[in-house]
Parts: C-alpha cells; sequence; structure tokens
C-alpha cells in the first residue's frame, strides 16, 4: 500500500515526500482527508520504442481537396439561386 500525504505535507516537507516516494514508488495524496492523486515516479520510455504518431498528417491525407477559387465561385453562385 503506498504512502499517504497531504498537500500540506507536500508543500512544506517536499523532501519527505520525495524520500517516501523513492522507497514506496508511489505515494498518495490526499486533500481535506479524501485521497485525489496518486505520485508515481517517472520512467523514461525504452530506447527503442517506437516514434509518436502524427495524427494531424494522417488527417489531412483524408481530407478531400480544396475547391479551386473558380469552383466555390461556381458553387456560391449554385446555391445563391435567383437572390
Amino acid at each position: 500500500m503506498p504512502a499517504t500525504v497531504t498537500i500540506r505535507e507536500l508543500r512544506g516537507a517536499f523532501p519527505k515526500v520525495k524520500h517516501l516516494l523513492e522507497t514506496e514508488g508511489s505515494v498518495i495524496v490526499s486533500d481535506y482527508g479524501e485521497p485525489k492523486y496518486l505520485l508515481t515516479l517517472y520512467t523514461p520510455p525504452p530506447a527503442g520504442s517506437p516514434p509518436k504518431k502524427n495524427y494531424l498528417a494522417r488527417l489531412a491525407e483524408h481530407q478531400p481537396r480544396p475547391l479551386s477559387k473558380a469552383r466555390a465561385s461556381a458553387l456560391h453562385e449554385e446555391n445563391r439561386g435567383s437572390r
């Protein structure tokens, strides 16, 4: 079971919290007596991890091509009708 500290202890006695975190591996931070947050040690990703996906580039591949100025004008006139 991870150790529990309060927000006040986190602010005022961080070296103690840091020591608990290093020995226990995780610390629960309580707010007004209720457990709210879980602090864990940072573990860097493995060196051979795959590169992150570029979702914006993938989305751009599937988007329709923009209309030309002439086609946009024609479409506007067609939708406008006799107004």
